[in-house]
């Protein structure tokens, strides 16, 4: 616990989601998952090379042996959507706009459901606390403790402290359960083809090509790039996504507004 607090202030730029530790004969193993791998190991390896020495004298790790991995998709880390989400409320952005921003990355990035909860002194004295979710949410059993990653992160803010807290389902986990029926539906096509062949091939040959070729496309290159940015590190990623949150234009608040 104590080793996960110093990385995440520690390599905050370097957008840090967790920390793997393994012992092994030799020393200690230490992987680090980050978004921005450059800013860990630094030129010619000073940044990792003062990480080690740090590490071994304030943890007392015998010959720790540091590796970092890249995460491929930064939306679906708690980790990182936490911090991301207390960097942007500690720059004064309002807490529900962010709410849905995050959520609204962490679906379009391809997870099957997400919780957000915050919680604290969001707009009076008065504590209290709202949850937003989207997609489906294992709460219970084995695939809650499988499929569904969180994370709690804590801003300061003039008002007081707020809590925040990211739970997310991801579909890669889940185990495949419906072989079965595949093989199925394959048996069924085989059984009939001599009335499928003459009855549908001139509507299927005619219709199909049309629409995919006209559909997928538009979705894939309007929601691509959008993902992929440019920043060097999580504060530059921070500043680009200010930006774009002052541009949503149906927000809670102006919801509110409407039906006051």
């Amino acid at each position: 616990m104590l080793l996960n607090d110093f990385l995440r202030k520690e390599i905050k730029e370097a957008g840090f989601s967790k920390v793997e530790v393994a012992k092994t004969p030799t020393g200690t193993r230490i992987t680090l998952f980050v978004t921005k791998p450059g800013i860990v190991i630094g030129r010619k390896g000073t940044g990792i090379k003062e990480l080690t020495s740090r590490l071994e004298t304030d943890f007392q790790l015998k010959n720790p042996q540091i590796a970092v991995e890249e995460i491929k998709k930064p939306e679906l880390s708690p980790n990182v959507m936490c911090n991301r989400m207390a960097a942007h409320i500690q720059r004064g952005t309002a807490f529900r706009r962010v709410t849905m921003w995050t959520l609204q990355q962490i679906m379009e990035s391809g997870a099957m459901g997400v919780q957000i909860t915050i919680s604290g002194k969001l707009r009076g004295d008065r504590s209290a606390f709202e949850k937003h979710s989207l997609g489906i949410l294992p709460r219970a059993g084995h695939h809650a403790e499988v499929v569904v990653e969180e994370d709690i992160a804590h801003v300061e803010t003039p008002m007081g402290l707020i809590g925040i807290r990211i739970r997310i389902a991801q579909k890669e986990k889940i185990i495949p359960e419906f072989e079965l029926k595949e093989k199925i539906t394959k048996k069924k096509s085989d059984a009939k083809p001599d009335v499928e062949s003459d009855a549908k091939p001139d509507v299927e040959s005619d219709a199909k090509p049309d629409v995919e070729s006209d559909a997928k496309p538009d979705v894939e290159s309007d929601a691509k790039p959008d993902v992929e940015s440019d920043a060097k590190s999580e504060s530059e990623e921070i500043v680009i996504e200010e930006e774009k949150i002052k541009k949503m234009k149906e927000t809670l608040e102006e919801e509110e507004a409407e039906f006051k």
